[in-house]
C-alpha cells in the first residue's frame, strides 16, 4: 500500500476523530478539512482546501479505504474510514498508526502519550509489543528507524506511504528543546496538559466547522 501524503492525512484524521470525538463522527467535509488543517498535533501543518479533501476522499473510496454517506433528509455528506477492516487491525494498532500518520516518526514513549485519547496502553512494553506485531506482519505496516545520535530511543514510522515516505521520515530530525530538562514527574504533567489543551482546540475547531456547514 502506497498512499499519497493527502491520503495519509485524511485517513489519519478520520481514525483520530472516530476515537476522540465520536459524537461528531462520521465527519462532514468541513469538519474533515478543519481536522486536516489543525495546527496542533500535526506534522507537517497543511492548508488543504475543500476540493483537495473531496478528491482525496474519492480516491480513498475507490481503493476501499473510506466511505461517504448522507443521512435521510440531510444535505450534508459524512465521511468515515475503512482502515480497520482493510488492514485487519485492532484499536491499539489503529491508534498507533493514526499518530504516526498525523505526526510522523515517533518513539514508543511519545506514542504512549499521544495515543492516550484513542487507546490507553498500560505500559511502554505494551506499545512496543503493538509496534513489533505491526512490523512482523507478512506485509509490515511499521518499521523502526536508525537511532539518531544523542537520542536514547529509536523512532518508528508507518509504511503506508511506501519507501519514499519512509525515507523522508528517516531524514527528518526531531526538534529538541534547549531548555533545561525537567524531572520525570513534571515532564509527564506538562505533556498531559499539552495533550488536553490540544484536545480542546480540536473540539472547538470541529464545532466551528459544523456551524459553518
Amino acid at each position: 500500500m502506497e498512499l499519497t501524503p493527502e491520503q495519509v492525512r485524511v485517513l489519519g484524521c478520520l481514525v483520530e476523530k472516530e476515537a476522540t470525538t465520536p459524537d461528531l463522527y462520521p465527519l462532514s467535509t468541513n469538519a474533515l478539512v478543519a481536522a486536516c488543517n489543525q495546527r496542533s498535533s500535526r506534522d507537517p501543518v497543511v492548508a488543504y482546501d475543500e476540493a483537495t479533501v473531496t478528491q482525496t476522499m474519492l480516491s480513498l473510496r475507490e481503493r476501499g479505504l473510506a466511505r461517504t454517506s448522507r443521512g435521510e433528509g440531510s444535505r450534508v455528506y459524512k465521511h468515515a474510514h475503512g482502515l480497520r477492516e482493510a488492514l485487519g487491525v485492532d484499536g491499539a494498532a489503529l491508534a498507533v498508526l493514526s499518530v504516526l500518520m498525523l505526526r510522523g516518526a515517533q518513539t514508543p514513549g511519545e506514542l504512549r502519550t499521544r495515543t492516550e485519547r484513542q487507546h490507553e496502553f498500560p505500559s511502554l512494553e505494551a506499545v512496543e509489543a503493538t509496534l513489533q506485531a505491526l512490523a512482523r506482519r507478512e506485509e509490515p505496516l511499521v518499521a523502526v528507524l536508525e537511532r539518531l545520535p544523542g537520542h536514547k530511543e529509536s523512532r518508528w514510522m508507518h509504511l503506508l506511504a511506501g519507501e519514499e515516505g519512509l525515507a523522508a521520515a528517516a531524514a527528518a530530525i526531531p526538534v529538541r528543546s534547549s531548555a533545561p530538562a525537567a524531572g520525570p514527574g513534571l515532564a509527564a504533567e506538562v505533556a498531559e496538559l499539552r495533550e488536553e489543551l490540544a484536545a480542546l482546540r480540536e473540539r472547538v475547531e470541529l464545532l466551528e466547522s459544523l456551524l459553518d456547514a
